[in-house]
């Protein structure tokens, strides 16, 4: 009996394959299993295909660079003058050098705060691929940035587009063209002159375009390249659609709520909160006939607000004490109301036909918002009757669900594994074999008649 004992640990101790995968390297999200590689030699490990219906993300790196080999991306970036991007907010290079040294924080310039930070994935993305050359940042090796275009599986376009649009799209003493503008035309013209841009006509190329009037006068020279956006209200369907672009979360302004203090059904008195902008055009004049709707109900906050006189600590506290926080088209299908309610978790309820949601395909947001049609909603009692009419106990389960998955939707530096810079790698990576798969498909007889 001890032999055969001895005998079974031994195999399971130094056998290369493991018979059972070890519950350390698997965690889930939203009830899939999510794989984290482990540390074997790198001789016995392949680079993993790109966007596996499950999501696979590197472990967190403590110490050197990381794996090449290893990584789900490997990103080439270009390196822009720093007038496309961290120049933007100020900051002055030292001789030739194009970008800040993210090994030191007190030299990384700090994003403009307000609603400019609602847009601000441009700033992290770039900040994590530069990290991932520095040995001293700890960080998930999920992308990796490459020094050759030849090594990557795609070109990032480091134009911080949605501030150039925040703070430099309005004419400046006498200033004929927009520095926003200028900015666009130059990064077209460099653009469609590189070689790696022709190979491909751009398809390999990601360009951040989040504020939805960002890249006016480019997006449609640069339309066959891949997007990441807010959502799609204000493209044409051949510049960008869900095949080809990446919908990212906005940066919620509102402080997330931590779990261990997120107020339970009984201590949030408020049943449907919503503050903001209720008069907007297009598909959000919904706004303005669900407030006169609902605004004199007893047990509903809907009323106007803004950023300013302390309006985000306001509505911070507003939406943490409401069970529903309303998501309503405005000017565009997506808000960053959406991310405010998940911070809080306020179980969203979501009232836009027409919207597109981040990692839609690895996250089932059923789960945790409520979806509801506008012209339902619009009916006289229906959605009061549709939210009274959810019970504590799904309420609860749609709550602890919102605090689990509260994490994909933060911005920070340096990423962490599952946050919103990681999610974002991860849908790049997807959209990639998607489009790499359509290529292989089109080659089958091609190649076999040359």
């Amino acid at each position: 009996m001890l032999l055969l004992i001895f005998s079974t640990l031994f195999l399971f101790q130094f056998n290369e394959i493991s018979l059972v995968p070890s519950v350390f390297n698997i965690i889930n999200i939203n009830s899939s299993s999510v794989y984290f590689r482990p540390n074997v030699r790198s001789e016995h490990i392949q680079k993993p295909p790109l966007a596996s219906p499950i999501l696979t993300t590197e472990p967190t790196r403590s110490q050197g660079i990381c794996n090449v080999n290893h990584a789900v991306l490997r990103v080439y970036m270009y390196d822009l003058p720093p007038e496309f991007h961290f120049g933007l907010m100020g900051w002055s290079r030292s001789g030739n050098q194009v970008w800040p040294d993210v090994r030191n924080r007190t030299q990384i310039p700090q994003y403009p705060g307000g609603l400019n930070l609602q847009h601000s994935m441009e700033y992290w993305l770039t900040l994590d691929l530069l990290s991932s050359n520095a040995p001293d940042v700890v960080r998930p090796c999920t992308v990796v940035r490459v020094p050759k275009p030849d090594q990557a599986d795609i070109m990032f376009v480091p134009f911080f587009s949605s501030l150039s649009y925040n703070r430099f799209s309005k004419l400046r003493g006498e200033e004929t063209v927009s520095v926003n503008n200028v900015l666009q035309d130059r990064l077209v013209e460099f653009l469609e002159g590189r070689d790696e841009w022709k190979r491909k006509k751009g398809k390999d190329h990601l360009i951040v375009s989040h504020h939805p009037n960002s890249m006016l006068t480019a997006r449609t020279k640069l339309g066959s390249a891949m997007f990441i956006l807010a959502d799609f209200g204000r493209y044409p369907v051949e510049i960008a659609n869900l095949n080809k672009d990446v919908i990212a979360p906005y940066k919620h302004i509102i402080k997330t709520t931590p779990a261990s203090k997120s107020y339970t059904y009984e201590d949030r008195p408020i049943l449907v909160y919503f503050q903001g902008a209720i008069y907007r055009k297009d598909g959000g004049a919904v706004r303005q006939e669900l407030y006169y709707l609902l605004k004199d109900e007893k047990d509903v906050h809907f009323t106007f607000g803004s950023v300013g006189a302390n309006g985000v600590s306001q509505a911070g506290r507003g939406m943490a004490t409401s069970k529903f926080c309303l998501n309503i088209a405005g000017d565009t299908p997506s808000s960053n109301r959406l991310f405010d309610a998940i911070a809080t978790h306020c179980v969203p309820v979501i009232i836009s036909d027409d919207i597109e949601l981040p990692f839609e395909d690895v996250l089932d947001y059923s789960t945790f918002c409520i979806f509801v049609r506008a012209s339902d909603a619009l009916k006289k009692d229906f959605l009061l009757n549709l939210l009274r009419g959810i019970k504590q106990d799904r309420w609860t389960k749609m709550w602890e669900k919102l605090k689990e998955v509260e994490k994909h939707f933060e911005y920070q530096f340096p990423s962490r594994p599952g946050d919103a810079v990681d999610m974002i790698w991860g849908a790049v990576s997807r959209k990639l074999s998607s489009y790499k798969n359509e290529i292989h498909r089109k080659n089958r007889y091609h190649k076999s008649q040359l």
